[in-house]
C-alpha cells in the first residue's frame, strides 16, 4: 500500500510541476503576444515615415532641379510633361 501511495505522490508532483510550467508558458506567450503587437505598430509606423521620406527627398529632386541643379532636370522634365498631360485631360473633361 505504501507503494501506491509513493506512485500517486510522485504523480501529484509532477502534475503539480507541470502545470506550474503550464501556467510559466501561459505568461511568457502573453508577453511576447504584446511584444508582437508593439513590433507591428512600430514597423507599421516606420513604414509609413520611411514612406514620406522617400516622397520628400522626391519633392527635394524637383525643388533642386528647379533650382539649376543638373542632376535631377530629366526627372523634373517629366515629372512636369506628366502634370502637363494630366492638366490637358481635365480640360478635355470640363470642356466635354
Amino acid at each position: 500500500m505504501s507503494e501506491l501511495t509513493e506512485i500517486v505522490d510522485s504523480l501529484e508532483n509532477r502534475i503539480s510541476k507541470l502545470l506550474h510550467k503550464y501556467e510559466v508558458l501561459k505568461q511568457m506567450q502573453a508577453s511576447l503576444q504584446e511584444e508582437l503587437t508593439s513590433v507591428k505598430s512600430e514597423n507599421a509606423a516606420l513604414k509609413k515615415e520611411l514612406e514620406n521620406s522617400g516622397e520628400r527627398i522626391q519633392s527635394l529632386k524637383a525643388a533642386n532641379a528647379m533650382l539649376g541643379s543638373n542632376d535631377y532636370k530629366r526627372e523634373t522634365k517629366l515629372k512636369i510633361n506628366s502634370l502637363i498631360r494630366e492638366i490637358d485631360q481635365c480640360i478635355v473633361q470640363l470642356s466635354d
